[in-house]
């Protein structure tokens, strides 16, 4: 049995004010996507992602050790 066949099984059993609530729900998952639609990614574009973040991550940090390394230096010479 697919998964709207169970979804539609199941709406058959409930009662009207249990019907109003999947109606909120239903409206609520349809506006939340109009807002902020979900990306389709797989699991390698995820990971290759993930690798090109961590790199600028990475450099980032080291760019913001140096300047820090620099300013400790400064304060030292005052």
């Amino acid at each position: 049995m697919s998964i709207k066949e169970q979804v539609i099984h199941g709406l058959d059993t409930l009662s009207e004010a249990e019907l109003v609530q999947v109606a909120e729900f239903l409206a609520f998952l349809k506006f939340r996507a109009r807002l902020q639609p979900v990306p389709d990614l797989d699991e390698a574009q995820l990971a290759t992602l993930y690798a090109v973040c961590a790199e600028k991550d990475r450099e980032l940090a080291e760019a913001g050790m140096a300047d820090y390394v620099h300013g400790l230096c400064q304060e030292n010479v005052s």
